[in-house]
């Protein structure tokens, strides 16, 4: 008989789970627990005493903050994370969250309890009345929708191969969220530890266009009289960043990032040429549309019947997460955005060009792209008053970080054209699905991936609520995050009324002091929130006094290393943020 000390070492599925999380690269499992949390809290301590690599289990007190701070962190390092929740009612609070991960193409890790499915008799049976309460027909069509796939751990040996199906699924392109049910019972078995200390045996499925597709984009593009190119949500990486800045120059083909939630190239770039393409729209023979998932307003513009249009992303079609989107595709490139647009760009180069017509074109794109970023100051300079406007807001953040390693996670806060950010990764905006209360939990993300980056949570008075404040700012200060928030307060929900306003013009709430369901009246001293975790705070109401007031958040996060709010008493907001 072999000796106790020659047995294979085993570990419970609940610490188990943990280990195999490490070896698929996982460094953060972002956890809010509950009573289906016995065996993983039992299971973490039986394998860290065990010597098993873990990554970090991070006690987060709402789920909402949790699957947020695994958003955030994906998107600065590309890497997916994990997050646990307490079985329905935990996973409803994250669900949010999950939606608007499935809208950004974030992959990670989901995974909730399951209430035990015994009675009695085996162990991790239920014990308490919840465990009656907290039973669903379907506890996974929660977040079934948003979801690249799901599964219930059925038997703790098979813990390595469920986790390496499910991480694959997450990273193919489209990449998004995956979900996995523990049930009680399950984790509270013993899990064999082959496969357990190895990356996953299922490489993710990446995608790309045809070399077909890939030449008759590229012909479209350099025949073009009049390109545009609206890039949405970035170029992928900083190598497609910098390749397509370089790009658009050599072509002189103007970029727009219209309602975009990342930057694609520099907005100091001249042929940069705003928010909102307008004109260039209209009269364009080719359009390339970088992953966006609206990338026009059909109502107000768009390209003309005979102009040819390329989509370009990991789902240009948005098959699999929008059941009606009928933008005209007559060229589809679908591949991961950083590969595909350097591939694009590769097939351009050599192809012959008309260089007086393009010279031509470069000087009326600069002429355009300069009026604009004047437009944008000036009306940004005017808004310095008592209350200030969101675009003096964010014009005065811009020249604050310029310089600096900096990344901007707006949600309903400065609006993107004032800020003029010229680096990749700079600029985060909340997720086309509106979830609310996205944007300090993905700073806070964001922070943790890179301490040394300066980081700003810029929201709306409505948005911050929405992120459960308290337990952002309790998670800050127990890890040491030094976010800085800035409340843009204008005590009401102004994307609310404005889009009440944009459907009917000139209609009674245009008119109106008092629209109904908009008042955040009277507003919480949003400083005192902060303050219960010993952040440094400031209210700001005068214009004058914010470029100081930025400088001293900034020198309190970088020299002091501590959390920061400022409370910016706003002016209504304005109507495309």
């Amino acid at each position: 008989m072999p000796k106790d000390t020659d047995k294979p070492m085993t570990v419970t599925a609940g610490g188990a789970i943990f280990g195999k999380l490490k070896a698929l690269g996982v460094d953060y499992v972002f956890a809010n627990s509950g009573t289906d949390f016995p065996p993983i809290i039992e299971g973490l301590i039986e394998a860290r005493d065990k010597g098993i690599d873990l990554p970090q289990a991070v006690t987060v007190p709402h789920e909402h903050v949790a699957v947020g701070m695994a958003h955030g962190y994906y998107q600065m390092t590309g890497r997916a994370q994990a997050v646990m929740l307490h079985t329905n009612v935990g996973l409803s609070n994250g669900a949010t969250g999950a939606i608007n991960a499935a809208c950004d193409q974030v992959p990670m890790f989901l995974m909730s309890g399951r209430t035990p499915v015994a009675e009695g008799g085996r162990f991790g049976a239920r014990t308490v009345p919840i465990g009656w309460g907290q039973e669903m027909y379907d506890q996974t069509a929660l977040v079934r929708e948003a979801c690249k796939w799901d599964y219930e751990l059925r038997f703790s040996d098979h813990v390595a191969e469920v986790l390496d199906r499910g991480w694959s699924i997450a990273n193919s392109t489209p990449q998004g969220p995956v979900y996995l049910s523990l049930p009680r019972e399950v984790l509270c078995e013993p899990c064999p530890p082959d496969g357990l200390d190895r990356p996953s045996r299922m490489v993710p499925a990446v995608t790309a266009p045809s070399q077909a597709a890939l030449d008759g984009a590229a012909a479209l593009l350099a025949n073009a009289k009049n390109p545009l190119i609206v890039a949405q949500r970035g170029a992928g990486s900083s190598e497609a960043f910098n390749a397509l800045a370089r790009f658009v120059e050599e072509w002189a083909m103007p970029l727009s990032h219209y309602w975009a939630n990342q930057i694609a190239i520099p907005m100091s770039n001249p042929c940069h040429v705003g928010w909102n393409p307008g004109d260039l729209l209209n009269e364009a023979d080719v359009v390339l549309v970088v992953n966006a998932l609206a990338p026009w307003w059909p109502d107000h513009a768009a390209p003309h019947p005979d102009a040819k249009v390329i989509h370009l992303g990991p789902d240009p079609l948005f098959a699999r997460s929008t059941p009606i989107r009928t933008f005209r595709s007559d060229v589809t490139l679908a591949g991961d955005t950083a590969q595909t647009l350097l591939a694009l760009i590769e097939a351009v180069k050599g192809r012959s060009r008309d260089a007086a017509a393009l010279e031509q074109r470069r000087a009326r794109i600069a002429a355009i792209a300069s009026g604009e970023r004047e437009r944008v100051r000036e009306n940004a300079k005017q808004g310095c008053r008592s209350p200030m406007s969101k675009e003096w807001v964010s014009h005065c953040l811009g020249k604050a970080i310029r310089g600096r390693k900096a990344s901007v996670f707006h949600e309903l806060g400065c609006p993107l054209p004032p800020l003029e950010l010229d680096d990749h990764q700079s600029y985060f905006q909340e997720p086309h699905s509106g979830g609310l209360g996205w944007g300090p939990p993905a700073a806070m993300g964001a922070q943790l991936a890179d301490p040394d980056r300066l980081v700003f949570a810029t929201v709306g008075d409505g948005s911050y609520m929405f992120a459960n404040p308290t337990a952002c700012h309790q998670v800050c200060e127990a890890l040491g995050l030094p976010v800085i928030t800035l409340v843009l307060n204008n005590e009401e929900w102004g994307a609310v009324r404005h889009s009440v306003e944009g459907l009917y013009k000139g209609g009674l709430a245009s008119k109106s002091n008092d629209v109904p369901l908009t008042s955040l009246r009277p507003s919480p001293d949003f400083t005192k929130t902060a303050e219960a975790s010993r952040a440094y705070t400031e209210t700001v109401t005068d214009g004058r006094e914010l470029p100081a007031a930025l400088e001293r958040a900034i020198e309190v996060a970088t020299g002091d290393k501590r959390q920061v709010l400022l409370n910016i008493a706003i002016e209504r907001t304005s109507p495309h943020q």
